[in-house]
């Protein structure tokens, strides 16, 4: 590899043996790729509420200082517990990125990379260099910059994923919360194009004119006294009986499925003291709360409340379909897959202590990109 470095900087998160979790960079050496493998320079990577879980230990962002040439925090003895597995291991963090090929293996599809920039996933990136499979590479189009790249896999696939569950389980509507997020977003910009109606449970004014901006019908702001009421008439007006829940903590869950049957109620005679007979299903994919998840059961019987991961989601549907989505999101990378930064930082800037209390808030409309080569 004529011109490469021989070492180059990668952030781990180490859960110590003494109860801490210490944010350290390393220098380590570059990798060699195999012969169906290339090494990629990695140029951006986002931050995602998914990668904070790995990065932080569970543990929230202003609980982090400075100790010379790492950030570190205490862990409670419950988190402690729980993640006893990672004592003592160097974990590599993010989950995305882009950049440019720089070496290949042998193969003739590691060979047609070098030189492209592409974009993949896979865990390690914020680093320097990442090596991967040629196959988990999608090149970006001509014309897009890997910072345009880096956001090409969590978000749009998860949007085209709810898409695709809502397809898969028969519903005709969605609902979703924080949804004025960058993946907010890009599902308001996607159901518009498939015709597929959509309630977006925003957290402010600003958030619910912003999609009202981008085009969104149905935009109902849980922090507004007349919440459950219009929350109701819009998903009797959209039949949108499926839901995905960035929250986890607290009532929203709940008052989701509440509002679900009422809206239900309004074309559907109850089944004695068992509510409708309409299917309510919320899926919990995210944690921006990590509260307990409440609920009353006020909302029949006929209901369901689990998780749901992208990952599954792309296991189920099988690799000619995954290759059939990530050609979508290739194609619609500037429009309807565009992501948008609030702030770019370097591997460096993750050690410091305002800089990770600030992207470990897990704020709705505050993306951080991690600019590695700087």
């Amino acid at each position: 590899m004529t011109g490469l470095p021989t070492t180059h900087r990668r952030l781990v998160s180490t859960v110590t043996t003494d109860g801490q979790v210490r944010l350290s960079l390393q220098n380590v050496p570059l990798p060699t790729p195999g012969d169906d493998e290339v090494v990629v320079r990695v140029e951006a990577s986002p931050i995602n509420p998914s990668d904070l879980g790995v990065l932080l230990a569970l543990t929230e962002g202003t609980a982090f200082e400075r100790d010379g040439d790492a950030a570190v925090a205490r862990l409670s003895p419950p988190v402690q517990r729980a993640l006893s597995a990672r004592a003592g291991i160097d974990l590599p963090v993010g989950n995305e990125g882009a950049g440019v090929v720089v070496a290949a293996g042998a193969s003739d599809a590691a060979q047609a990379l070098l030189g492209k920039t592409v974009a993949l996933a896979g865990g390690g990136f914020y680093a320097q260099y990442r090596k991967a499979p040629a196959a988990a590479c999608m090149i970006v189009p001509d014309g897009t910059s890997a910072e345009e790249g880096a956001s090409s896999y969590v978000n749009p696939l998860t949007a085209l994923g709810m898409v695709g569950t809502l397809k898969r389980e028969g519903y005709k509507g969605l609902v979703h919360t924080a949804a004025a997020s960058n993946l907010g977003q890009m599902l308001v910009k996607l159901c518009a194009a498939d015709g597929i109606p959509l309630v977006n449970i925003v957290r402010s004014d600003a958030q619910a004119q912003l999609l009202r901006d981008l085009g969104a019908e149905h935009v109902v702001d849980m922090t507004a006294d007349d919440f459950m009421p219009k929350l109701i008439e819009a998903i009797a007006a959209t039949q949108a009986f499926l839901a995905f829940d960035a929250v986890g903590g607290g009532k929203l869950a709940g008052q989701i499925l509440a509002a679900m049957e009422q809206a239900a109620l309004r074309t559907q005679k109850v089944d004695g003291p068992y509510g409708s007979r309409q299917m309510k299903q919320v899926y919990v994919y995210g944690g921006l709360s990590t509260a307990p998840t409440e609920f009353n059961r006020g909302f029949g019987m006929r209901w369901r409340m689990g998780g749901w991961l992208l990952t599954y989601f792309l296991e189920d549907i099988g690799a000619a379909e995954a290759k059939a989505l990530r050609a979508r999101v290739a194609a619609e990378l500037k429009t309807t897959f565009a992501s948008k930064y609030t702030k770019r930082i370097t591997l460096e800037d993750m050690l410091d202590a305002e800089i990770i209390a600030a992207f470990g808030k897990r704020a709705t409309g505050e993306k951080y990109l991690v600019l590695p080569q700087r």
